[in-house]
């Protein structure tokens, strides 16, 4: 089994998962109910999208 000649700097580590941490959600606001939605998604509290009613939400 292959071992490392030389062991891995905590720099060298670290700026390798420099990419690693998570992002935050690019979210918008529903132009029909106002509520918090994905963009280019169906808004899933009132199931409107594009200004237009897709999904029948059942109350």
């Amino acid at each position: 089994m292959a071992l490392p000649k030389q062991r891995t700097a905590k720099s060298r580590r670290d700026r390798r998962r420099s990419h690693h941490a998570l992002k935050a959600k690019n979210l918008v606001q529903c132009s029909n109910c106002g509520e918090k939605r994905l963009p280019h998604n169906v808004c899933p509290s009132c199931g409107h999208y594009k200004g237009r009613e897709v999904v029948v939400i059942a109350e």
